[in-house]
Parts: C-alpha cells; sequence; structure tokens
C-alpha cells in the first residue's frame, strides 16, 4: 500500500518547511491513524498541502473526487475552491461517512462537500456537473474507467489528478514482478502518454501524482 518514496529524512524536512495541517486536519490525521484500518491511504500534510495549492491555484468552481476514505484530501480541495465552489466526493465505504462529515462541520465546509455512498463508476454519470478538477484515488483497477468517465465532464483547460501513480515504487520494476495494482498504474500511466488530448506531468510526490491538463476534447 502507499509510502513514501522519498528517504525519510527528506520527507521530514519537505514537511517542515509546509504550512501546517488546521486543527480540525491535524485531528482528523491522528483520528484515521488511531482508529481507521489502513491509515497509510491519508493523503498526509505534505500531499494534502500540495492538492490545496493546486486547488487555490485553480480556483475551481466545481471539483470531483473519487475515493473519500477519511475526508482529509476533500477538504484540502474544497479548501482551495471559489467562493461558490462545491465538491463531490465519492466512495464505497458508508462507514466512514459520519466521520467524513463531522470534519466537515469543524471546517466549515458542510454546505460545500456532498458524499456519495456507492460505485463510482454507477454515480458519476448520475452528478449532472461540469468539473474544473478531478481527484482519483480509488481502486487502482479501474482508474482507466474513471477517467474514460469524467474526461467529457472536464472542460478544455480543465485538471485531472490521479494518485497512486508509482504503487510503491513496483511501476519501475519488471511487469512480471509487479502486483496487479502495480500494472494497472502503469498502464494508467502509459495511458495518460498516449492521449494527445492532454499534457501531463508525474509528480514523485509521496506515492506519485499524475497531474494531467486537458487541451482538447
Amino acid at each position: 500500500m502507499t509510502q513514501v518514496l522519498l528517504p525519510i529524512e527528506i520527507d521530514k524536512y519537505a514537511e517542515t518547511y509546509t504550512t501546517a495541517e488546521s486543527e480540525a486536519l491535524a485531528q482528523l490525521n491522528r483520528e484515521t491513524h488511531l482508529k481507521v484500518e489502513l491509515p497509510v491511504m491519508l493523503s498526509g500534510k505534505l500531499q494534502g498541502a500540495l492538492l490545496y495549492m493546486i486547488s487555490s491555484m485553480i480556483q475551481p468552481r466545481r471539483v470531483l473526487e473519487i475515493g473519500t476514505y477519511t475526508g482529509y484530501s476533500a477538504i484540502y480541495l474544497a479548501k482551495g475552491m471559489a467562493a461558490d465552489g462545491h465538491l463531490h466526493t465519492i466512495d464505497i465505504n458508508e462507514e466512514l461517512q459520519d466521520m467524513c462529515f463531522r470534519y466537515f462541520c469543524k471546517e466549515g465546509l458542510e454546505n460545500n462537500i456532498t458524499q456519495h455512498i456507492g460505485k463510482a463508476a454507477e454515480i458519476i454519470p448520475n452528478i449532472n456537473e461540469q468539473f474544473d478538477l478531478v481527484f482519483i484515488d480509488a481502486d487502482k483497477q479501474n482508474y482507466h474507467l474513471y477517467y474514460d468517465m469524467v474526461f467529457d465532464k472536464v472542460p478544455v483547460g480543465g485538471f485531472i489528478l490521479a494518485d497512486n501513480v508509482l504503487y510503491n515504487g513496483e511501476v519501475v520494476l519488471p511487469h512480471t514482478e509487479q502486483s496487479k495494482n502495480a500494472q494497472a498504474m502503469h498502464t494508467y500511466n502509459e495511458k495518460i502518454k498516449a492521449d494527445k488530448r492532454v499534457e501531463h506531468v508525474l509528480l514523485p510526490v509521496r506515492d506519485g501524482i499524475m497531474l494531467v491538463k486537458k487541451i482538447a476534447n
């Protein structure tokens, strides 16, 4: 599962020189690690701050997040939206819904975030919105599907982010030594590379973020 690919000392140094989490985000970070299964799935301070910076530079009015987990990344993305912005976030795990909402309220974002519970492939077609920013951070085998499903919902000039695209560094291993998830991530990266409708950069932050800008329909 997700790990930091940089030397731990470099990662800690980067966090030291990154704006601190809000009190609510720090509490959410701690509660996730204490009470929730697989806390390594949490974006963390460094990646969260990067998501906020990207969002605040774009100033999106509509954001779609695929994979809510405990709501940490949703909060960072929402904090960077335009004043009238709204974020839709999808997750299959209804057991974390109340915890997410509690922290959305702590940040004063309860009216700016809509939670959807269920399978993303069934929910996405029913959200009648155009999204300036999409963040994919869900089941790795379906990244390619989610990308195709959201592409026409993103205007030219909009952005699609995907997390875990380095998958613990496994993507550079021979194909036969990669896990199924790593193979899926490599396939996704190849898909983006071949798509002439976008510009893209793979950021080696934490477990890798693919940043895509749509330049043509």
